[in-house]
């Protein structure tokens, strides 16, 4: 049976039609003569929830960092929105603006309070004002629970408040999709279910959300969609609930095995 959340997302997701977010197509990405990806072609809908696992260095980050231009492709093509990117160019900026990113350390200035932290990007490229930037920075300090540390510097805070402080920063910026590079994976145990709860309401609210992760429980309470990526290619692309209970592939199978044990 699906727990509240999943019911919540699930009534979010399913509640009209859905244009492209994200279309990946032929997408390869070389260091040197090592192909990290191979391949890859993906869709994905507004408000979709995907999860992205498999083990390590299967080039599950290098997907997300090629989705947001941190890293270029060697090959293929990655539309936003409709918008092909190019590795340069006014539209691919524009496009770009439309994606938050959240990192697996955090990356916080720190000689920034956690409200300049926020402010900044709303300012320099939104062209919000101080006053604009600062109210909607407050909203979603609020959101994710860390509202009274927004006078506080990154060091004074714990290693799960500075992620929250990272989800709303990126939020602050009001984009359309939703990047998460292994977000707890730099975290205590203790500190891990803060940061999870915080993206569960943040999957609430219809926000498109692509997600590194090897939090399994968050990803089926929250994922619409599981990716399995292994030596740069999608072995097996599932809804949810068919992934975790009767996944396709004997490489999937033999992965759920080692996370429940």
């Amino acid at each position: 049976m699906l727990s509240t959340e999943a019911e919540a997302v699930r009534a979010t997701n399913n509640a009209a039609p859905r244009e492209l977010a994200v279309q990946i197509h032929g997408l390869e990405k070389y260091y040197g003569t090592h192909k990290v990806l191979d391949g890859i072609s993906l869709d994905v809908r507004a408000g979709e929830r995907v999860v992205i696992c498999g083990p390590s260095g299967s080039g599950k980050s290098t997907l997300i960092r090629c989705i947001n231009q941190l890293e270029h492709g060697s090959g293929g093509t990655i539309r936003l929105r409709g918008c092909e990117l190019q590795k340069e160019g006014a539209r691919t900026r524009e496009a770009l603006r439309d994606v938050g990113m959240v990192f697996q350390h955090f990356n916080l200035f720190p000689h920034m309070t956690v409200l300049e932290n926020c402010v900044l990007a709303p300012m320099s490229v939104r062209g919000l004002s101080r006053a604009q930037a600062t109210e909607r920075a407050h909203v979603l300090l609020q959101r994710v629970g860390i509202a009274a540390h927004a006078h506080k510097y990154p060091s004074q805070l714990s290693g799960g408040q500075q992620q929250r402080v990272a989800i709303a920063r990126a939020l602050c910026m009001e984009p359309k999709i939703m990047l998460f590079d292994e977000p707890t994976s730099a975290l205590d145990p203790e500190m891990v279910g803060e940061v999870l709860d915080a993206m569960v309401e943040l999957a609430k609210t219809g926000m498109t959300m692509l997600c590194v992760t090897h939090e399994m429980g968050f990803a089926r309470k929250v994922a619409e969609r599981v990716l399995f990526l292994e030596g740069g290619k999608i072995v097996e692309d599932s809804p949810s609930a068919q992934f975790f209970d009767a996944p396709r592939s004997a490489r999937a199978k033999a992965f759920l095995s080692q996370i429940r044990h």
